[in-house]
């Protein structure tokens, strides 16, 4: 399949409010983004070579919650990097991390699974969800993450997620090592 690259938002017929609504808050925000469509790619492996067509690592997003399901995290990762789940819940003084219903996803970031990303939290009015990233990834130029669906993937620097994007959704993050 041939893929093309977008500068900014794309053709907007047919895309669900959804994603619509992260285009346009990234251009109210004034970031810079690249956008590629593809068909669905639920994991980090179908995103293979959609990476090596944006010149990205795609990063891996996990919605995870503590055992009593009273908080909720989005860790944020290299795509090739290993989730231990022992040193996370070490780091953030919590006795076990698992991963969270999709109900919970659903809830709060408005994002099925296959879809996680960061861009989902612009639909966390409440806060709910805390930010974890990797230290890696935040060496990293660029973040590659679906706009809450996983039918396209963006390439957009990690400067304007952490700096310009996070503030405008009332969110920071917490940088873990793993």
């Amino acid at each position: 399949m041939e893929y093309k690259i977008t500068k900014g938002t794309p053709e907007l017929s047919g895309r669900a409010d959804k994603e619509r609504a992260v285009y346009s808050l990234l251009e109210e925000l004034g970031i810079e983004f690249e956008h590629i469509d593809h068909p669905a790619a639920e994991t980090i492996a179908a995103c293979d070579k959609i990476n090596s067509v944006l010149g990205i690592s795609i990063c891996k997003n996990l919605f995870l919650c503590n055992r009593q399901k009273t908080e909720f995290y989005l860790l944020m990762l290299p795509g090739n990097k290993p989730f231990k789940t022992r040193e996370l819940s070490s780091q953030l003084g919590i006795a076990r991390l698992s991963f969270a219903d999709f109900e919970y996803m659903e809830k709060f970031l408005d994002i099925l699974p296959g879809s996680v990303s960061v861009m989902g939290l612009m639909n966390d009015k409440e806060n709910r969800v805390r930010l974890l990233v990797d230290t890696d990834l935040l060496k990293s130029e660029f973040i590659g993450c679906h706009p809450c669906v996983n039918t396209s993937t963006l390439k957009i620097r990690t400067e304007d997620i952490t700096g310009k994007f996070l503030p405008a959704v009332s969110h920071s993050y917490t940088a873990v090592l793993l």
